[in-house]
């Protein structure tokens, strides 16, 4: 090539290859200043894409395993609680037991352990009712399956985790019944002699001059032995059981013949039996315990409710035969976000373990849940431990399913989880790291080619001159 003047290609070449070079160099020092080839999307689109999504994904699974821990702590704290109402109810069942020693307890001591037993369900009440983590309740119930029922004669009492969220219609087809009996006679002056009335093997003393009010007040005062409560029905005296159904029984016998000057229960022992409701949950036929009807099978399984007494003369029974309402349940379980993404969710429901969510529906029994438990007698100490034992498998049945909800859901989740992490870490470190070994050799290079373009561009801009010998 010529020498020229007005066109220095040399030195353009130069400049060119001087600026790749110092863009090499610039790029190498942001790579190895930030610790990050790619800084943005020029540097390489595709990676970034990928890369951002991780960090996404990465974020998420940081605090879906912060959530885990905290849910383990929810559930922690509900079974520490737990703990403790078992505590309890194991206690509530050593008195029961003691109350059934007929043999050796008197009217005192049964006092005294229903005192304590009552003092004990107060107990386990305030515990459901105040265990809650930060303001959210755990065990009353407000975590688990709620229900309302349309109809003023029907109580929504618990549901359970089989229980579906819906709306089930209720009614009855057999009525419940108390044990009620009549006295044959009715009793129209006052006892000409002093009495004894014996009640479900309570013996009650009644003393000459005794109006009929007064058998009746004097025979209510040992209602909390006897389950029985006296009236004056048609001027005939009259009892009946405070619980409705089979195991509800009435037996009455005096040492007195029946006449008008006495009570009129006479010296044959009359008995009677209670009759169990009968209704439908949702279309299924189902046989209750008393005034208490569960649901066994279908979607409403674990769905239990109390249908209320009768008014006037038809106070001894449930509410009449027929349709009752509905009953509409809702699903209120305790939901975690344990995974990264949308839906990965957990949910573990904790019915309420208040006194009277315990123990409900056990059949062949007359109490209707562990509220009710009474032991004044023996034979109410046999059907309270029957109730307690139930409301102990309430319990530990809660806290294995929160047990294993803690063991299985929970922390197997949060060690996948930081696996996951480990490795999406390392999927975008690999994308998106500087690799400092071979950027130092890159920067290396740059570093020299800018100093040898920079020299060479120096002597490329000294070329025109040579003209200026020629023209000499």
């Amino acid at each position: 090539m010529g020498l020229s003047i007005a066109n220095n290609v040399a030195s353009l070449n130069a400049q060119n290859n001087l600026n790749k070079a110092s863009m090499g160099v610039r790029s190498s020092v942001e790579k190895l200043s930030s610790g990050l080839k790619i800084n943005r999307g020029a540097d390489g689109p595709a990676a970034l894409v990928i890369s951002e999504k991780q960090r996404a994904q990465i974020a998420g699974l940081k605090q879906a395993i912060e959530n885990t821990e905290k849910a383990a702590s929810v559930v922690q704290t509900g079974e520490g609680a737990l703990n403790e109402i078992n505590a309890l109810l194991v206690k509530v069942r050593s008195l029961a037991i003691d109350s059934a020693n007929s043999g050796v307890n008197d009217t005192d001591a049964l006092a005294a352990n229903q005192a304590e037993i009552a003092n004990s369900l107060d107990t386990i009440n305030r515990i459901a009712n105040n265990t809650q983590f930060g303001t959210k309740k755990l065990l009353d119930g407000s975590a688990g399956i709620t229900g309302t029922a349309s109809d003023a004669d029907v109580t929504f009492l618990k549901g359970s985790s089989d229980t579906s969220a819906g709306t089930y219609a209720i009614a009855i087809t057999t009525v419940g019944e108390r044990a009620t009996v009549t006295a044959g006679t009715a009793q129209t002056a006052v006892l000409t002699t002093d009495e004894t009335l014996t009640i479900n093997n309570v013996s009650i003393s009644l003393t000459g001059g005794m109006s009929q009010a007064q058998v009746v007040n004097r025979v209510n005062e040992f209602t909390a032995q006897t389950g029985v409560t006296a009236d004056v029905n048609g001027g005939v005296t009259r009892l009946y059981t405070k619980d409705f159904g089979s195991d509800s029984n009435l037996t009455v016998v005096s040492n007195v013949a029946s006449a008008a000057t006495s009570t009129g229960f006479g010296t044959t022992s009359i008995n009677d039996s209670g009759i169990d409701v009968i209704g439908t949950i949702d279309g299924t036929s189902f046989t209750g315990s008393g005034d208490v009807l569960s649901a066994t099978s279908g979607s409403a399984k674990g769905l239990v409710v109390r249908f209320a007494a009768g008014t006037g003369a038809n106070a001894f029974s449930t509410v009449a035969a027929g349709a009752q309402g509905n009953v509409t349940t809702t699903d209120n379980s305790l939901v975690f976000q344990i995974g990264a993404n949308q839906h990965q969710t957990a949910k573990v429901a904790i019915n309420k373990v208040n006194p009277n969510g315990l123990g409900v529906g056990v059949s062949n029994n007359q109490f209707g849940s562990l509220s009710d438990i009474d032991v004044t007698s023996a034979s109410k100490a046999q059907d309270t431990l029957a109730v307690v034992d139930a409301a102990i498998n309430d319990v530990t049945n809660l806290r294995g399913a929160l047990g294993a909800f803690q063991s299985i859901t929970l922390e197997s989740t949060a060690n996948n989880l930081r696996a996951t992490l480990e490795n999406t870490t390392n999927s975008e470190s690999v994308i998106r790291d500087t690799d400092y070994a071979s950027e130092i050799a890159k920067f290396t290079k740059g570093q020299v080619l800018v100093q040898a373009g920079t020299a060479m561009l120096s002597n490329a801009n000294q070329i025109p001159q040579l003209v200026l010998s020629l023209l000499r």
